[in-house]
């Protein structure tokens, strides 16, 4: 058994973890040895992101292209109030505090927006993907590429205090299409914003995501959850829905006729509103890079302007705008996409 450069045994510091007769030092060495993407480190990132760190998995990547404000402090729970005043990405202030929980593990933030022109390169070198997102979009693009990369991914979603995961392993269970065809359209179903979000029920929903991620990237593949499992922490309700027979019954046009709408772009839209954040995104074309110097001094008749090396900041006509180096801009104050596209061409540029 291989020690540190000061002696110590490298496991130790996971030997409560490895005493558990199912996982033991076999399943800890292969933690250590994996490679993970989370997408999104928000309410569920942050949970997953803070388990698998601890747990000794030895490369995770996270992803995110949101800042932190106050109202994201009661359910994510690697930040806190110094972040929101520092003006930090969720993913970089996530790293940081990620480095500091256990420093063997490798933690890179990428401050993005995922979607269908960099997904394939943030999830083709790791061995598991995690959902921490909070829109289907994203999801189902998650899944073309998990099953056009055969690489499997964890399911899970939570609002107001129900929740539900599943585990997903292309070619050998049903994808997220086989589950759930299409997502609702905008307006049909709850979100964060009119029905609320409760803390615990998230971290009960993604601790189920991590366990199964243990149980994965451990080589424990008996061990894995093959149903869709629903909870709702507020009225003790749990369910389990079997699904596997859906592999073989539906006609998916993703996993069986391996037709990937979202990666392909063909779905989806670079322009979204933001749950619960009267909030629009506006993403630039791919390779664009702003001077934020530049583009400060340009903006300063419009009032106080702050940036760093992750993001700029200012408000004018009502309205605060967030804008990131990939010259995407987050602009708040409103829902409606034609209204933002036009501040974003009147403030930021074409």
């Amino acid at each position: 058994m291989p020690f540190a450069d000061d002696g110590r045994d490298p496991l130790e510091r996971y030997s409560r973890q490895m005493r558990f007769g199912p996982l033991g030092e076999e399943g800890q060495r292969r933690l250590r040895s994996s490679r993970v993407t989370i997408c999104g480190c928000g309410a569920l990132g942050t949970v997953l992101a803070n388990h698998l760190v601890r747990a000794g998995v030895g490369f995770v990547r996270v992803v995110d292209r949101d800042f932190i404000e106050t109202h994201n402090l009661q359910r994510q729970i690697l930040f806190d109030e110094e972040d929101v005043a520092s003006n930090l990405p969720k993913a970089e202030a996530a790293a940081r505090k990620l480095r500091a929980i256990n420093s063997e593990v490798v933690v890179e933030a990428v401050v993005a927006d995922i979607d269908h022109t960099n997904i394939l390169e943030l999830v083709s070198d790791v061995d598991l993907i995690l959902d921490g997102t909070d829109n289907f979009e994203t999801r189902y693009l998650i899944n073309d590429a998990a099953v056009k990369l055969g690489k499997p991914w964890i399911f899970g979603g939570v609002i107001g205090s129900e929740g539900q995961t599943m585990t997903i392993r292309p070619g050998l269970t049903p994808c997220l299409r086989c589950v759930i065809e299409t997502s609702p359209p905008p307006g049909m179903t709850p979100t964060c914003e009119t029905a609320g979000v409760l803390g615990p029920a998230v971290a009960v929903v993604a601790s189920f995501e991590a366990v199964e991620a243990i149980k994965l990237l451990a080589g424990k593949l008996e061990a894995l959850n093959t149903e869709l499992i629903m909870i709702d922490v507020w009225d003790w309700a749990f369910r389990r829905l079997k699904i596997a027979a859906l592999k073989d019954r539906v006609d998916c046009p993703t996993c069986k006729h391996r037709t990937f709408e979202w990666l392909d772009g063909k779905q989806g839209s670079h322009t979204t509103t933001l749950c619960g954040r009267n909030a629009v995104q506006v993403a630039a074309p791919r390779g664009h890079r702003l001077d934020f110097a530049e583009l400060a001094a340009r903006l300063s008749g419009a009032g106080e302007v702050r940036h760093n090396a992750f993001m700029l900041r200012f408000a004018a006509d009502g309205y605060e705008f967030t804008v990131f180096p990939d010259g995407r801009a987050i602009i708040k104050g409103t829902n409606d996409v034609a209204k933002a596209r036009t501040l974003y061409a009147q403030y930021v540029g074409n």
